[in-house]
Formats: structure tokens, C-alpha cells, sequence
């Protein structure tokens, strides 16, 4: 019964089945086919304004690069200190930038705060000795679960413009997040100052797609070419865009995402007590202490510890296609462990 991450999940069929639909005949390559073209058109309906779209097989990837679009090598990049870039990228922004610092803001639930974000660049000068401070990167959901408003988004893209910045978001759970505000796609990107989404779909459905989403047009300019030497340019980019489209165009995005937030909060009703952070997305944190851990473990449920060594705080993450008798079992089971 695992909860480890939702990078464990199986490929939706309605993924899969677009996967086969790409394979029935022989087609031009490096985006030269009809999935690929249609690409920008589909991603502007779903966001509500023209946009500039392109596809690549991981998220790693596709923050990099994008990064590698907003700043030169001697800007900075002011992110969560739990955000993936940071923590669990291997260095690929830095690389992919030619060596932009990464800054690190602090803030509960890994989400940024307007006052975080100031004090961040508070010992930035501007002058020739320091890295320029040239992107703000947002996580929507984070990596701890929650979720920024429209508003707090808008405030903290609106700083960031104030001091010439550009916006990254990284929205690895973009889906899980934006079912659980129910608003317009638009309202948390675009709308809110956002300059460049990087759209997930592996984690909810998807084989190996993400796609690198530019609200501003120009900024896109050298992607393509940055994509290609990074090598990120599939001969067969088809089969990462047919992806992408059946993800969108049936509604795989919502119904995937809706189901994962639904049994997360079934968890999180389970063990109100025991809740580090509000369940907002597909992500539970619980302090169960090192007994309960291990208690857990021994029925035979799979999940990451969390926190300092031996403080009994652990992760469930909650895929799409869990078995919801598994999910009812843990339930009970957190429940029943001991106070």
C-alpha cells in the first residue's frame, strides 16, 4: 500500500490510448507533426490568452530551462528554501543558467510571503559585485501542500515586478492546486503576474510530459533553441504533445486531481491532531512520532519520513489512481494509532 509519491502512479488510459492515436502513422518530426502544432492553440484556450507552449519529458527539465529564458548567469533566482529547484534538482538551474544563484526566502508551508521575499533581497546592493535579482520562482501546490490564492500570488508577482523581476511558477501539481481553489487557470498565472508556467502532468496520469508555458510571448523567443541544445528536443515529440492534449481536452487534468485532493482529505480527517500543514492538494504531513512510524509500517503502508531523523513526522502522497480500499485501511489505521 503505497504513498510514497505520486511519480509512482500508473499512465491513465486516456493518456495511453492518445499515446497509440500518435502512433497510427508515420509523421514529420521535432514538432513538424499535427500534436505538436496544435500545441500553443490548445494551451491559449485552456488559459485564456495567447500563449507560446512547448513540450519536454520531465520537470527538472522544464524548470531549468525555463529559468534559463528569465535570467543571465549573473542574476539570481529568489525560491522557497524547501522548493524543488533548490532541493531537488542537482544543480540543473544553476547549469542550465550558466550559474545563476539561487536565493532562498523562508515561510510556512513552503509558500513564499511578501515579507520573506523582501528579506531575501534585503542584502542586495544592485551594484557590479552581486548577482542581479532577476526572478521570483513560485511551487503551486508546494512542496508541502498548499496552495497560494490568486490574491497572494498577484501580491507576490506584483513585488516581484516592482524590483524589474520576471515570474517563474513551477507547477509540477498545478492541477491539484487549482482544483482545490476552483478558480480559472488564468486567475493564478497570467492574471496574477505570472510569466512562465511549467505545467506538469506525469504526477496526475501522464507517461513522461510536462510543457513549458509562456505568457509572454516574448520571453520565449530563445526556448527552442535552449531546449534543443540542452537536449530536450524529441525526434518524436509527438507522443510527448498527445499527451498534453488528452490531458487537457478530456479533462483528465480535473477528474485525476479531483479524485487524489479528495482521498488526501480523507486522510487528513482521519488525524486532524496530527496535521503539520492545511491538506490542500494531494499531500499529507502528520506527526505520527517514531512508534507510529513503525506501527504504520508494520500493516504494510509505504511512505517517506519527513522532518529531522527520529521525529515520527512523515509524508503520504495521494496518486490518482489509488486503490481506495488502501486509502480507507490507512485512514483507519491512523486513526487507531496511539496518542
Amino acid at each position: 500500500m503505497r504513498f510514497t509519491s505520486d511519480n509512482t502512479a500508473t499512465v491513465a488510459p486516456e493518456i495511453l490510448a492518445a499515446i497509440v492515436e500518435a502512433n497510427a502513422a508515420s509523421t514529420a518530426p521535432y514538432d513538424g507533426d499535427p500534436w505538436s502544432g496544435r500545441l500553443s492553440e490548445v494551451f491559449s484556450r485552456f488559459f485564456g490568452t495567447d500563449v507560446a507552449a512547448f513540450a519536454v519529458t520531465t520537470g527538472t527539465a522544464a524548470n531549468a530551462l525555463a529559468l534559463s529564458c528569465l535570467t543571465p548567469p549573473f542574476g539570481s533566482v529568489v525560491c522557497h528554501r524547501e522548493a524543488h529547484i533548490h532541493v531537488d534538482e542537482c544543480g540543473a538551474p544553476e547549469f542550465y543558467t550558466g550559474g545563476a544563484k539561487l536565493l532562498l526566502a523562508e515561510g510556512f508551508g513552503a509558500k513564499i510571503t511578501p515579507e520573506s521575499f523582501a528579506a531575501a533581497l534585503a542584502d542586495m546592493r544592485g551594484d557590479v559585485h552581486q548577482v542581479q535579482p532577476r526572478v521570483l520562482s513560485l511551487t503551486q501546490a508546494t512542496e508541502l501542500g498548499c496552495v497560494y490564492t490568486p490574491a497572494e500570488v498577484a501580491a507576490l508577482a506584483g513585488a516581484a515586478k516592482a524590483r524589474g523581476m520576471r515570474v517563474h511558477m513551477d507547477g509540477a501539481r498545478f492541477a491539484n492546486a487549482l482544483v482545490h481553489l476552483d478558480c480559472h487557470p488564468a486567475d493564478i498565472t497570467w492574471k496574477a503576474g505570472v510569466d512562465v508556467l511549467c505545467f506538469g502532468a506525469t504526477k496526475n496520469g501522464a507517461l513522461a510530459a510536462e510543457a513549458v508555458v509562456f505568457f509572454n510571448r516574448e520571453l520565449a523567443a530563445e526556448f527552442g533553441l535552449r531546449r534543443k541544445r540542452g537536449g530536450h528536443l524529441l525526434c518524436k515529440g509527438r507522443y510527448i504533445s498527445a499527451q498534453l492534449l488528452a490531458y487537457i481536452e478530456t479533462g483528465l487534468w480535473r477528474r485525476n486531481a479531483e479524485r487524489a485532493n479528495a482521498m488526501a482529505r480523507r486522510l487528513a480527517q482521519a488525524a486532524p491532531g496530527r496535521l503539520l500543514y492545511p491538506v490542500e492538494a494531494n499531500e499529507v504531513f502528520l506527526n505520527v512520532g517514531p512508534e507510529g512510524a513503525h506501527q504504520l509500517r508494520a500493516q504494510g503502508f509505504e511512505f517517506y519520513d519527513w522532518g529531522a531523523e527520529g521525529s515520527g513526522q512523515i509524508r503520504l502522497v495521494v496518486s490518482w489512481d489509488q486503490v481506495e480500499v488502501h486509502v480507507e485501511a490507512l485512514a483507519v489505521a491512523l486513526a487507531n494509532l496511539p496518542v
